[in-house]
């Protein structure tokens, strides 16, 4: 079994973990990284104050995060664009990112903005992808990979706000060459030979005995492993007893059931759940999955903070793309404060399309006319208003979260859009479409629901 090194700087661990993806709206792993040089200003100097040294230890049969010599609870989540203040006001205080550079913001724009915020960050260097067409028997391009890293670990390793490295985001999805784990391996000890004050993880697409087994010959020099998964993630403890996987880990993605775990329909949409139901969904994981290991676990990341199109514009982001919070970001304030929030989010309890619920396959004739409504509740008694919209069914096939296209929005064919119950006319060109379903309490938050149909 791994053992890890507590060191007195830093534990020196040897696993890693996974982040995933958002490719889109959040968290979008949409390009490979340059490695031909630095593209910055010169002046891109990290912010003062110093690096805060951060170590994982053992005590009491249990792996404690230090930072600055104190004990460390994350209360974290997957971040790229949304508000680093709303956040630490909801109660977190650590986030994580897929890449230095974003199409959103600088790395160093991220670490000032979080340092404002008393936030630390775990850092992602982007590193190549098999499955987007990295080869890892490219000596030069490894060669080339590992002095990008290099010069991103210089760059920002003094920072107050960062708190770990981590070296690419499930690099082992859909991967065949094992030497993808040299490559990782070789990069976290570059980062202890330059930076002695961060651990080193890795963002890896769900676990097993045989990740295990390659991590720990492969990549000993990784501080902990990280490990992304979503509705499968309840049977975390018994895969990490499976694999014997006694060492520390972060889970660096979890939260609405995958679109790839859920039922279809006939013509094969995936069938989503109300922001209700994902809300329990995220309850349900986060006893189960994390707060069950306290021993083992010693930090997680929610996915996603935000909003993000990946097969529907409301599937993983706890925000809806107008900025209203949703019942998840509830949930994530109750687990991160013990307490909920002053104001809840509307509750969705049913949606129907005529007289049919999404589990039901509904077809319609195109040009024909439907009843649709939603039922929904409001905890604190705000009166709710309501908004509903068709798209086109999303024909993305993209996986681990690159960056998909919005579907086509279909105007004009809902009659009183403001109400909880209303009319639909089928689209006249036949084909998969969805209908959505938004309510809004009028104070920042709101629910949702979507049933797929398909148009004869």
């Amino acid at each position: 079994m791994f053992s890890p090194k507590v060191a007195v700087a830093l534990s020196v661990l040897g696993l890693t973990l996974a982040c995933q993806p958002l490719v889109a709206q959040e968290g979008d792993s949409a390009a490979e990284p340059s490695v031909s040089g630095d593209q910055r200003a010169s002046g891109d100097m990290p912010a003062a104050g110093g690096a805060i040294p951060v170590e994982i230890v053992q005590r009491d049969g249990r792996y404690v995060l230090l930072r600055g010599g104190q004990s460390y609870t994350i209360r974290g989540a997957g971040i790229e664009s949304a508000d680093v203040g709303n956040f630490a006001a909801h109660g977190g205080n650590s986030l994580r990112t897929w890449r230095t550079d974003s199409r959103f913001a600088t790395a160093q724009e991220v670490l000032d903005d979080a340092a404002r915020h008393g936030v630390t960050v775990v850092m992602c260097i982007e590193i190549g992808r098999e499955r987007l067409g990295f080869d890892y028997n490219d000596g030069q391009a490894v060669a080339e990979q590992l002095e990008y890293a290099r010069g991103e670990v210089l760059r920002y390793k003094d920072h107050p706000a960062l708190l770990a490295w981590m070296v690419g985001n499930e690099a082992n999805l859909f991967f065949e060459n094992p030497r993808v784990f040299d490559a990782i391996n070789d990069i976290a000890r570059m980062i202890h030979e330059v930076d002695g004050r961060h651990p080193v993880t890795t963002a890896l697409a769900g676990f097993s005995p045989e990740l295990a087994g390659l991590i720990e010959a492969r990549a000993p020099d990784l501080d902990f492993v990280s490990i992304q998964m979503y509705g499968d993630i309840v049977r975390l403890p018994a895969i990490l007893e499976a694999s014997n996987w006694e060492a520390p880990i972060f889970v660096t993605e979890w939260g609405a059931i995958g679109h790839w775990e859920v039922p279809l329909t006939s013509w094969g949409a995936p069938i989503e759940q109300t922001s209700s139901e994902k809300a329990a969904n995220y309850l349900r994981s986060y006893e189960i999955a994390i707060e069950s290991s306290p021993e083992q676990i010693i930090g997680s990341y929610v996915f996603l903070w935000g909003q993000k199109q990946e097969r529907t514009p409301t599937w993983y982001g706890l925000f809806l793309e107008d900025g209203a919070e949703t019942e998840p970001v509830d949930v994530m304030h109750y687990i991160w404060n013990g307490a909920w929030p002053a104001n809840r989010s509307p509750g969705v309890e049913a949606m129907l399309l005529d007289a049919r619920s999404a589990h039901d396959d509904v077809i319609l004739a195109a040009g024909a006319e439907y009843a649709a409504s939603i039922r929904a509740v409001d905890p604190d008694g705000d009166a709710l208003r309501y908004r509903w919209e068709i798209m086109r069914e999303s024909e993305a096939t993209q996986e681990g979260g690159d960056l998909e296209e919005v579907p086509e929005l279909i105007e004009g064919r809902i009659d009183a859009p403001g109400r909880d119950r209303i009319r639909v006319t089928a689209p006249a060109e036949p084909g998969a479409y969805r209908l959505f379903a938004y309510v809004y309490d009028g104070r920042g938050k709101a629910g949702h629901a979507n049933i797929p149909f398909f148009v004869e």
